[in-house]
């Protein structure tokens, strides 16, 4: 018999109840409106690290449809239609992940910012982690590194310049992975990141992670001051990634260059390629203000919170394969 009992407390419920008024009054506090967008897409995240939820049989459309990965795409076609500091608590979909700290659905919480550069946007999210938790155990006590230092103090090789022969040397490769990975030099330095780099990071405080390589700036604007390196930033608590964020990039055409790569790459290794969500090319076009945007994931953060390590303490009702 199916257990039709749901996976979390009536004490978590009531936490996860909390945390989301607390987010609300932050972003009330600094004036920043809260918005709605579509879950529902003919567009698709072209991002090669993550895959999105295919529609196939719409009656709606004559294409595949897509559930959204994040709210970002259409949340910058308003701020470039003239809104304000904006945010969204929202749930989003991704495909092939499922675990103790992952979930096909999930509640994320994003957020914009104009005129914000790298280290007010980075400050920003910790006083939301903060105001979230309830608690300034963890913000008080954070360390912010750049991604090159960290990375040549746990593996011995430089990131912005080490080959691919002396990256899967430091991950200590076999055959076999060394065959899987290949010359995709930046699932080497994921390989290394995930491997030797986080498991470092302490698990009683927060570690901001800024500047990763320009390969990996996804759609961040390249450091002004260093173009090796990406207006680029995550939180981590231990090894687990709480935030996402970077200071936006703003060339319409270098966003378009950037998504064309992506599906080059997913060509490559043989992923589906993306339709390229052509309303938010004509909004860049038009123009992007100055911003900077977060993403964060709720139930991350609740897991702090309830000091578990299970993302199904957390969630009314877990996914079931």
């Amino acid at each position: 018999m199916t257990d039709w009992r749901p996976t979390a407390t009536v004490q978590a419920a009531r936490n996860r109840a909390a945390m989301l008024r607390r987010i609300r009054e932050y972003f009330e506090a600094h004036d920043v409106l809260e918005v709605d967008t579509p879950a529902l897409s003919p567009y698709a995240v072209s991002d090669t690290q993550i895959e999105s939820l295919e529609i196939r049989n719409s009656l709606v459309s004559q294409r595949p449809m897509y559930l959204h990965t994040s709210p970002e795409f259409c949340m910058k076609r308003l701020l470039a239609a003239g809104y304000p500091d904006i945010y969204s608590i929202c749930r989003v979909f991704r495909d092939a992940e499922s675990g103790r700290r992952h979930q096909p659905e999930f509640m994320m919480i994003e957020w914009y910012r104009h005129d914000c550069d790298l280290r007010a946007i980075i400050g920003d999210t910790l006083e939301l982690i903060n105001a979230a938790l309830d608690s300034d155990r963890l913000v008080g006590n954070h360390v912010v590194h750049d991604y090159q230092d960290v990375f040549v103090e746990a593996t011995g090789v430089n990131p912005l310049t080490a080959d691919i022969h002396e990256l899967a040397n430091a991950a200590q490769a076999d055959d076999p992975l060394t065959q899987s990975i290949g010359d995709e030099r930046d699932d080497w330095l994921d390989l290394l990141l995930a491997t030797r780099v986080t498991p470092l990071f302490a698990t009683n405080q927060l570690t901001v992670l800024r500047h990763y390589p320009a390969s990996q700036a996804a759609l961040a604007r390249l450091c002004p001051d260093d173009s090796r390196v990406a207006d680029r930033f995550e939180v981590f608590l231990g090894t687990v990634e709480l935030a996402n964020g970077y200071v936006e990039l703003t060339d319409a055409d270098e966003h378009s260059r950037r998504l064309l790569a992506d599906n080059e790459h997913r060509r490559r290794r043989g992923l589906p390629l993306r339709p390229h969500d052509r309303s938010l090319l004509a909004a860049l076009q038009t123009g992007l203000p100055n911003s900077a945007g977060v993403a964060m994931g709720l139930e991350r953060l609740q897991m702090i919170h309830d000091a578990t390590d299970d993302i199904h303490d957390v969630i009314s009702f877990s996914f079931e394969a």
